[in-house]
């Protein structure tokens, strides 16, 4: 019997525009389900959480125009560089700011919240690590 192997440098890990764009279009996804979580479920997050429906509200609504915005920034053949290093940039600021958050205790969140805010920005943080990787080898 005989295998074969991938030769080293194909698929999609090598091909940099078609990682950058999963990358970016996961991110969207994820990004929006999350937004309409918070949005449909901003009572039951409170209890489950700690986080107030207000807050839930706003970053629903955020999250949501992030989404479509980095959506929008995947649909070229070759995502526009600018606009891909804002989507790095920003999604590292959110880990920063999630960190910190839950540090701080700005948000009154509970201890299941607080673990959720930590998996969520190491979630962030790996699809800027990834988006980050990509646009290197779309050079």
């Amino acid at each position: 019997m005989t295998t074969t192997r991938p030769v080293a440098g194909t698929g999609i890990l090598a091909d940099g525009p078609r990682l950058l764009k999963l990358a970016l279009r996961l991110d969207a996804v994820v990004t929006g389900v999350n937004g309409l979580a918070y949005l449909a479920l901003a009572g039951p997050l409170e209890d489950l959480l700690g986080l107030a429906p207000a807050h839930a509200y706003v970053l629903g609504a955020f999250l949501l125009v992030y989404a479509v915005a980095v959506a929008a920034i995947s649909r070229p053949a070759r995502p526009h560089r600018t606009a891909v290093t804002a989507v790095i940039e920003l999604n590292l600021l959110w880990t920063l700011l999630s960190v910190v958050t839950v540090v701080a205790g700005w948000l009154s969140l509970n201890a299941a919240g607080a673990t959720w805010a930590v998996l969520q920005a190491m979630t962030v943080a790996g699809f800027a690590a990834v988006q980050y990787l990509a646009l290197r080898r779309s050079r």
